[in-house]
């Protein structure tokens, strides 16, 4: 057979639209196929399972019509136009959408669509209510709030209100979004199909949801009422209120319903009960209210008998869904946990670490500190130790000095006079000396103590400096004055012996002794000189310490 014979068999096609609430999709029909052919392929292509609630729908003259099933596509009224469009809405509603709605696909669609007819105010609902539906429409859009990633303004692209309730109220649009934020912060935990499902929840509670609303008459020339029809049955109401019906029939309390032309009649159960008619304007209306009528009746009474074996198959897939789906939340919700838990554990430790990081730097600059005083202790402590030394050196010298004056004085009783004084004087001076170096001594010892505490201090690293006691110094006796010329104004008298080489040594001691006395003054300013110096350091290094501790 040739190409172009197989060609001529292939069956003529013909392309349509379909749109849902949220996308839209292409399609290749054939020209045979009839409205069923092209629903189901439709339901396929969504993965839907419950297409008892939905239809296609198209606007022909500004009617909206419901393409019928059991006749063929282009055999309707529908649109001349190329692709051919149809909306893929809900075209009948559950009476109880959490035990009805089974598979995730129908909810989310249900959700979709009453979402978007309490935007376009097709559904009347009030001001708390919105707000508390905007939630848990960002809940199932954004998933669990996060203020550091939910800044404010992130909603500032979301319609999230209907336009009646925005002009109601005199608030900006930052105002709505902390309201809705407050709510939204407290569905924390919970998943996208629990948000829906709950959004859905409260719309179904809302008088206009889930009716449709047609214009008839209860005569032939006035249209004053609302003919309402929904899942539960039929309700007449008044022109101006689409709230409360005046009048309702139950579909358990309907025994008929029939249609001829323009008017349509309800016959209750009761026989005795006043048979309802009315009209409407075109029969076309009067067809699609008898068709709705039919299709909520058939729900009303299937949602009564015991389910199929399909059904019992969906709803026991469901139920392993939603018990598979809470496990996975809990363990998606468990593991957060454990990261959220992990994440503030790593900021301690990393506060921690940088605390103990700070605490080792302070400690560190501490022992260098530490350090450079007990060097500068053991460097003063040699000092004082060397002066201590000098000082028992200069009275050893004071005391073979006064020996050998006593020695000396025994030759005269002048001499023995003179000799006395300045051995006295001598003396005096000696015991200053063995004082001072005693005291020098003490206070090398005391360096040395310190010395020892400071070298104590760095080798623990965490104590600070002992305070160091401030010394106080007395000044250094003076020398008596001496005079060489004492020894030559002396008046001997007459008989006396003539001066020899012992008055000769007498004036060189004398001067060798005012000598050591010049360079004792002398090494004793330089001393107290020095002495100064530790006390200016010791009072510098005290206050470094204070001023360490404090930066403590």
């Amino acid at each position: 057979m040739s190409i172009r014979g197989l060609k001529k068999k292939q069956p003529k096609t013909f392309k349509v639209r379909i749109i849902t609430v949220d996308a839209e999709m292409e399609f290749s029909c054939e020209m045979k196929w009839k409205g069923k052919d092209l629903f189901d392929l439709v339901c396929r292509a969504l993965g839907l399972r419950e297409t008892w609630f939905f239809g296609l729908q198209y606007t022909i003259k500004g009617m909206c019509t419901w393409l019928k099933m059991d006749k063929k596509v282009l055999d309707q009224e529908i649109p001349k136009e190329d692709p051919i469009s149809f909306h893929f809405l809900a075209k009948f509603y559950p009476e109880k959408v959490e035990e009805e709605l089974l598979q995730e696909i129908t909810q989310h669609l249900f959700f979709l669509q009453v979402k978007k007819q309490i935007l376009d105010e097709e559904i009347h609902c009030s001001p708390e209510a919105t707000v508390l539906l905007a939630s848990y429409a960002v809940q199932a859009k954004y998933g669990d709030y996060d203020p550091n990633f939910h800044e404010p303004g992130f909603l500032a692209h979301d319609e999230l209100l209907p336009k009646r309730v925005l002009r109601q109220y005199q608030l900006t649009a930052e105002m709505w979004e902390e309201k809705i934020t407050a709510w939204y912060a407290e569905h924390r935990g919970i998943a996208r199909d629990e948000a829906e499902m709950n959004y859905l929840k409260i719309a179904q509670d809302l008088e206009m949801y889930g009716v449709n609303y047609f214009p008839i008459a209860q005569n032939k020339n006035h249209t004053d009422l609302l003919l309402g029809v929904d899942a539960k049955g039929i309700h007449i109401y008044s022109i101006n209120n689409r709230f409360s019906p005046n009048k309702s029939f139950e579909w358990s309390s309907i025994r008929n319903i029939s249609c001829s032309e323009k008017e349509l009649t309800i016959k209750p159960l009761d026989k005795k009960a006043e048979v309802f008619k009315f009209y409407s304007s075109q029969l076309k209306v009067n067809k699609l209210i008898f068709q709705l009528c039919i299709g909520n009746h058939d729900l009303f009474m299937r949602r009564r008998k015991v389910d199929s074996i399909e059904i019992q198959q969906m709803k026991a897939q469901a139920r392993e869904e939603k018990a598979r789906k809470k496990m996975e939340n809990q363990r998606l919700a468990r593991e957060k946990q454990l990261r959220e838990e992990a994440e503030r554990a790593k900021e301690e430790l990393e506060r921690r670490l940088f605390q103990l990081e700070d605490e080792a730097r302070q400690a560190n600059e501490a022992l260098l500190r530490s350090q450079e005083a007990a060097e500068l202790l053991a460097e003063k402590a040699q000092i004082a130790e060397e002066e201590a030394k000098l000082l028992a050196q200069n009275a050893a010298e004071a005391e073979q000095e006064r020996q050998r004056l006593e020695m000396t004085a025994l030759k005269s009783k002048e001499e023995k006079r003179l000799m006395e004084q300045k051995m006295r004087e001598a003396e005096l001076i000696a015991v200053k000396l063995v004082k001072e170096s005693d005291r020098r001594a003490k206070e090398a010892e005391h360096l040395k103590q310190d010395l020892h505490e400071a070298r104590e201090a760095e080798r623990k690293a965490k104590q600070r400096l002992l305070d160091i006691t401030r010394l106080n110094y007395p000044h250094m006796a003076k020398y008596p004055q001496y005079s060489p010329g004492d020894s030559r104004d002396a008046n001997f008298d007459k008989g006396a012996t003539k001066l020899d080489l012992k008055d000769i040594d007498l004036k060189r001691l004398s001067f060798e002794i005012e000598r050591e006395r010049l360079d004792y003054l002398e090494k004793s300013r330089k001393f107290e000189d020095r002495l100064k110096e530790l006390k200016s350091e010791i009072h510098a290094l005290k206050l470094e310490e204070k001023q360490a501790g404090l930066y403590s």
